[in-house]
């Protein structure tokens, strides 16, 4: 089996997903020079990065937090990119172990009872054929010993993308997307609400203001990356 693999590899070389380096038997989805740049935001340790801010008099949050910083144009842009859009859900795999592993340690998620994923619509997933925070959730999963739960939060509509629209545009285009199948079922629930980037913040709240519909529920946020 190792020889297959080694064939393989030959042919078709693991590569880093940040900077298509080569990877060594020792480096898994980026290259050590990558993940030593890699602009982490410590948002766990001494509150490096205070994440809640983002949602102050928006939203009630009990904890938020975020590996990484987004640039446009950096490291963790290709990161996400290559995640979304060109099938690479091992990055996901890689974001969700890394940052499993600190929440884990941080105990600060400890009571949480369920993580759930901001949806895609129906559409969206056929064309892509995947939800690229579904592997990243997963991995929290398993670090924190608590249920993945999808298909409970539903996204109503297909919104036009968001990248290129203005702050305003953006919330416009978020109201009302999102829609609870079964209030009953996170009654009384904490949940761990994940996503991959925040930027305005609209999307995240879009969905807590669905998920607040749900009686006596708490919600926190943890998301592979926010913006500066």
């Amino acid at each position: 089996m190792q020889f297959l693999n080694d064939i393989k590899n030959i042919f078709y070389p693991n590569v880093c997903q940040a900077c298509e380096t080569v990877l060594t038997t020792n480096e898994n989805v980026v290259c050590s020079q990558c993940l030593f740049s890699l602009p982490t935001t410590n948002s766990l340790m001494n509150n490096a990065i205070n994440v809640e801010k983002v949602f102050f008099g928006r939203i009630k949050i009990e904890h938020a937090t975020a590996l990484l910083l987004y640039n446009k144009k950096g490291i963790t842009q290709k990161l996400i990119h290559n995640l979304k859009y060109k099938g690479n859900q091992e990055i996901g795999v890689f974001l969700g172990d890394w940052l499993g592993k600190e929440m884990q340690v941080s105990k600060i998620f400890e009571n949480i009872d369920f993580i759930v994923p901001v949806p895609l619509h129906k559409k969206k997933f056929k064309k892509r054929g995947y939800n690229q925070v579904e592997k990243f959730g997963i991995q929290l999963s398993i670090h924190l010993q608590k249920p993945y739960v999808d298909g409970v939060l539903i996204k109503k509509e297909k919104s036009t993308t968001q990248s290129k629209k203005t702050r305003l545009d953006r919330w416009k285009n978020m109201e009302e997307l999102f829609f609870l199948d079964d209030h009953s079922f996170f009654e009384n629930k904490h949940i761990l609400l994940i996503d991959d980037i925040i930027t305005t913040g609209a999307t995240i709240e879009s969905c807590a203001n669905e998920l607040f519909k749900a009686n006596k529920i708490k919600i926190s946020i943890a998301v592979m990356a926010i913006t500066e």
